[in-house]
């Protein structure tokens, strides 16, 4: 038997009882708000945490999450690759600007390095390689 993701919170002993609704599903979120709540509870980050600031911290972790995905996508694509791999996580985050500023102490595994050749170790060009003869 397959089982699927996530709860259905079903009221026993009523048949066709509704559903449950989960604090992501009345977010409006698909990362989970209870998880982060808990999580946030049990670190010890402040004596009282308050429901609203689990939400928001979800929506910023998804936020955040579809917008590397989107750019890891691209670069996959770009590529020519239908898996999104580290190197194109890591790709995706240095090319944009304010990823890489928040990103900037982090060191992705496995994510190579941004191709960069500095102008003066490239061949100097010659007057025969600016102006090609025409025959």
């Amino acid at each position: 038997r397959m089982s699927g993701r996530g709860k259905k919170h079903a009221v026993a002993g009523k048949p066709g009882a509704a559903l449950k609704k989960t604090k992501s599903a009345k977010a409006g979120l698909q990362f989970p708000v209870g998880r982060v709540y808990r999580l946030l509870k049990r670190g010890n980050h402040a004596d009282r945490i308050s429901p609203g600031a689990a939400i928001y911290l979800t929506a910023v972790l998804e936020y955040l999450s579809a917008e590397i995905l989107e750019l890891a996508g691209n670069a996959a694509r770009e590529n020519k690759k239908a898996r999104i791999l580290p190197r194109h996580i890591q790709l995706a985050v240095r090319n944009d600007d304010e990823l890489n500023k928040l990103f900037f102490c982090v060191t992705i595994a496995q994510g190579g390095v941004i191709p960069n050749i500095l102008s003066q170790l490239l061949p100097k060009k010659t007057v025969r390689d600016a102006a090609p003869s025409q025959d």
